[in-house]
């Protein structure tokens, strides 16, 4: 059967894959278009098996709302050319709508979820197979209330969901960029882990001279304390200066508005994954003499 071109452009538009893989596979099926399909999406898993190894620690942040229900989507990717890439972004927007849309409360359940084309595990081995790397889907974050909610993301790196009761949207925004700038690990003081206090005031203790050691034990506790309470404010929101107004802590600003954070979730794009540093050269040189 010929294989005209009008076929080999409905197959491409479908399947997202390179002119000459869709004519091949057209040519092995004899023109039947969805039996094609079918081989390219096969093919496509197939090689998203064989990246699967590969260090994907590039990659952004997407996001979804609908009300009080939004999701924060983490897809990673192996280079950040292939994060900006348009099917990248394409295919990041649709996995956050179809985490919205489905309800999934994690990676796995999120994998089996439906979008246009497929499940998205189906659209990330597409994806691969498009792209030429590696992509996972690697943390998702989702939040369900009747609060105020308010997502934001920067420079696609950086995504943080707020939940404020009281106040509205625009203080939780500006909320939410501040959790983007300053990462604050706690939320509030009564948040702090006792042993994270524990081993702050054993560190103060450490640093002091021997005569302020030999001060009389409530003297001590009292400088002591005034030390920890520093580096508590300094590792929650509520205590550091709000970076709209550094005039005003956090805490004093949503009092202000008689407003409370509920809670708020950050993700950072490849936190902890350790990444593989390449020597291109070294690279280069090797395959020369191959």
């Amino acid at each position: 059967m010929q294989i005209t071109a009008n076929m080999v452009k409905e197959l491409r538009e479908r399947s997202g894959a390179g002119m000459m893989e869709c004519k091949k596979a057209l040519t092995e099926l004899n023109g039947d278009i969805e039996g094609a399909m079918e081989h390219l999406r096969k093919t496509g898993l197939a090689k998203a098996d064989k990246k699967a190894d590969r260090v994907a620690a590039e990659g952004r942040v997407f996001f979804a709302q609908d009300g009080g229900k939004a999701v924060l989507v983490e897809v990673n990717s192996e280079t950040d050319f292939v994060a900006k890439d348009d099917n990248f972004v394409a295919y990041g927007d649709a996995v956050a709508a179809a985490a919205l849309a489905s309800g999934a409360a994690d990676i796995d359940a999120l994998k089996a979820a439906s979008m246009a084309n497929g499940s998205v595990e189906e659209g990330r081995a597409a994806l691969i197979a498009k792209v030429g790397e590696n992509v996972q889907l690697r943390r998702m974050i989702r939040v369900e209330t009747g609060n105020t909610v308010v997502g934001y993301i920067h420079g696609g790196r950086i995504g943080v969901l707020v939940e404020l009761a009281g106040g509205d949207e625009e203080l939780a925004r500006g909320i939410a960029m501040h959790v983007a700038a300053m990462s604050p690990p706690y939320n509030k003081a009564s948040d702090v882990p006792a042993d994270f206090i524990a081993k702050e005031k054993e560190i103060e203790l450490a640093k002091m001279s021997e005569k302020d050691r030999a001060k009389p034990a409530e003297i001590l506790e009292k400088i002591i304390s005034g030390k920890t309470s520093k580096i508590v404010n300094e590792n929650t929101l509520y205590g550091q200066p709000y970076v709209l107004n550094t005039d005003m802590t956090v805490e004093a600003t949503l009092k202000a508005a008689g407003a409370d954070v509920v809670r708020f979730e950050r993700l950072v794009v490849g936190e902890g994954i350790e990444k593989v540093e390449e020597d291109y050269a070294a690279e280069v040189a090797k395959a020369m003499q191959v």
